[in-house]
């Protein structure tokens, strides 16, 4: 062995020992005729000391940084002891020791406030990962990954590993697809989850399935996407809703029990994905904070019989909201004091292209009962202190309020409200808060295409109260206009997500394990017979065969972990990440392949402008 002992072991209870070190060199600093290196590894740092005697060997053969160096020595108690390590109470009176390998000065400092950009830093990840930040990182994702696979396997779960190179079924994302050399013309896809074979592994009687496994999309990225990503994807058979919720809250419990030394011991709330809209704006609130959305007036032709606000809006003469589809509001605490500059760094906030808007209104809430308004020529105080009442405002509150139409005007308001809950210090990195959001639409409609779409998946179950709507119903769309009107619209999903801190780390639902539903399934997605048998007859098949009623969830695995870091990337937690470009730049790939490689697989490229 080239060490006794790691870098990060050494106490003072092995003062006098003799043991050797081996690691990297980050830092070497001479005093007169001593010289200190600060030596790390994985573990930890320890300090060595080179004495005179040593001091002419290290004139001939000077250390730089990230040098591999072994040495050998007696442990010493340190006479200037260093806390904030622990191995700061000793350090290594170097005997002999042994440059094992030399290192050209790296491109940036190997350190937690290091001088590298994150380009320069992806270009080196191998270097990037020896810093004690980007290793914490890593080690927390492991023990995320141990403790997944404890508590799974006390829960009687089964690992077992499923297909990389499978049909291509597109139903959301694009494929990324890989020539088969053996078929000439014909390809293999990457799978975008195991969906269909922890299905079918139900079908086969192994009723408790999970993998930690890697999953392939073909989209545009951002912080929280990559090409490839992992995923916890679990499967139970002849379960509710209520089972499946059960286990799997007690899953995430379970990991920051172990990881974080959080005993999450309060119930994990439930919503219905019609609260979380209209309460928060989207479909994965952050309730660690309130500033609830208050909805002024109701878009008519969705909410006719919600207009008990309206009036509070309407016969104002002011055109801004008597021609808005939707007056959307939230009252921000404590912010009443918000002078000209800020309010109107508000206003350019929301008016970025990322936000949408054309402007805001703002009503102070003044803590002498007074109220101040940028729109106080349309509404007199007595009007704008039943809005601030509508929307919950108290005293020294701010009122932010946009109009125009519905989905741009929630979502923007979705917005403003996490940046004010950021800027006040509510969405804090140490604070964790669960959420199920449940009862989702089964179908969307897309009105380019005049045809439904599967919100989650085409594998996702109705509830039961619906299953008939939806067998006994055509879902052609007669007139677009109308959808809202259509059975198909008000079909509610056996689904549901995990949240945590406002991002979705979790989703799943009890699946079709009927061939006839699924077959109604399909059709409502646009595929006639012979479609639904080319892309999914395996499972049709599979079906007619006993499949029991069953249902799963799959956790993003990086996103849990990033959250559980503190982190808004997921890049932050995976190993050899790609970047917002889905390169490796580490790698150059994706890269060209040469002729040869075309001519087996008897491809030729043809590259448009």
């Amino acid at each position: 062995m080239f060490r006794t002992h790691t870098c990060g072991e050494l106490r003072a209870a092995d003062v006098n020992q003799e043991v050797t070190l081996a690691g990297w060199v980050q830092t070497v600093r001479k005093f007169g005729s001593i010289t200190f290196v600060d030596l790390r590894d994985r573990y930890g740092i320890t300090q060595l000391l080179f004495s005179e005697a040593l001091n002419a060997q290290l004139d001939e053969n000077p250390l730089g940084r990230e040098f591999v160096l072994q040495a050998t020595g007696k442990v010493n108690e340190r006479s200037n002891k260093n806390k904030n390590i622990p191995t700061g109470d000793v350090e290594l009176l170097v005997e002999s020791f042994t440059i094992l390998n030399k290192s050209v000065t790296p491109p940036f400092t190997i350190q937690d406030d290091t001088d590298g950009g994150d380009d320069l830093r992806m270009k080196y990840r191998y270097l990037d990962l020896r810093r004690n930040a980007v290793k914490k990182n890593l080690e927390l994702r492991y023990a995320v990954n141990r403790a997944t696979r404890d508590y799974l396997h006390q829960q009687n779960f089964m690992d077992i590993e499923t297909p990389f190179l499978i049909k291509s079924t597109p139903e959301g994302a694009r494929d990324f697809v890989v020539p088969s050399r053996m078929n000439p013309g014909e390809f293999y896809a990457l799978p975008q989850s195991p969906q269909t074979f922890k299905q079918l592994l139900m079908v086969s009687g192994y009723d408790r399935y999970y993998q930690i496994v890697k999953c392939f999309r073909d989209e545009d990225l951002r912080a929280d996407r990559q090409p490839e990503f992992t995923q916890i994807d679990c499967e139970m058979a002849f379960v509710k809703q209520e089972d499946v919720l059960n286990m799997f809250e007690n899953l995430i419990k379970y990991i920051f029990k172990t990881v974080k030394g959080i005993d999450y011991s309060e119930a994990v709330e439930r919503m219905s994905w019609q609260e979380a809209m209209w309460q928060y704006g989207n479909d994965k609130p952050d309730i660690r904070f309130g500033m609830k959305l208050l909805n002024i007036k109701y878009p008519r032709h969705v909410f006719a019989d919600k207009e008990e606000n309206a009036h509070l809006v309407d016969g104002a003469d002011f055109q801004v909201f008597d021609a808005a589809e939707t007056v959307i509001a939230i009252a921000v605490p404590g912010c009443s004091e918000y002078t000209r500059k800020q309010t109107d760094e508000l206003t350019e906030w929301v008016k970025r292209p990322q936000i949408g808007m054309k402007g805001l209104v703002f009503i102070k809430c003044n803590a002498d009962g007074t109220y101040k308004s940028s729109v106080d020529k349309f509404y007199s105080e007595e009007k704008l202190k039943a809005i601030a009442d509508a929307a919950g405002a108290k005293a020294g509150d701010l009122v932010l309020i946009l109009a125009g139409a519905e989905e741009r005007t929630r979502k923007a308001t979705s917005e403003l409200r996490l940046e004010m809950g950021k800027r006040l210090g509510f969405r804090k990195d140490d604070e964790f808060k669960l959420l199920w959001v449940l009862d989702f639409p089964l179908f969307e409609y897309a009105e380019e295409e005049n045809r439904w779409v599967a919100r989650h998946h085409p594998f996702t179950s109705p509830k039961p109260s619906d299953i008939d709507t939806m067998i006994n119903n055509n879902p052609a769309i007669e007139n677009a206009a109308e959808y809202l009107k259509h059975p198909y619209a008000n079909i509610k999903a056996n689904a549901y997500d995990m949240v945590l801190n406002g991002n979705e780390i979790g989703g799943g639902s009890i699946r079709i394990y009927q061939k006839e539903l699924q077959q109604k399934m399909f059709e409502a997605l646009g595929m006639d017979a012979e479609e639904q048998q080319h892309k999914f007859g395996f499972l049709l098949g599979a079906f007619e065969y006993g499949a029991p009623p069953h249902g799963g969830i799959a956790f993003g695995f990086d996103r849990l972990c990033s959250i559980m870091g503190g982190s808004e990337s997921i890049r932050d937690f995976i190993a050899f990440p790609k970047n917002n470009s889905g390169r490796d730049v580490m790698l150059d790939a994706p890269s060209a392949i040469d002729d040869k490689q075309f001519t087996e697989l008897q491809i030729k490229l043809d590259l448009k402008d």
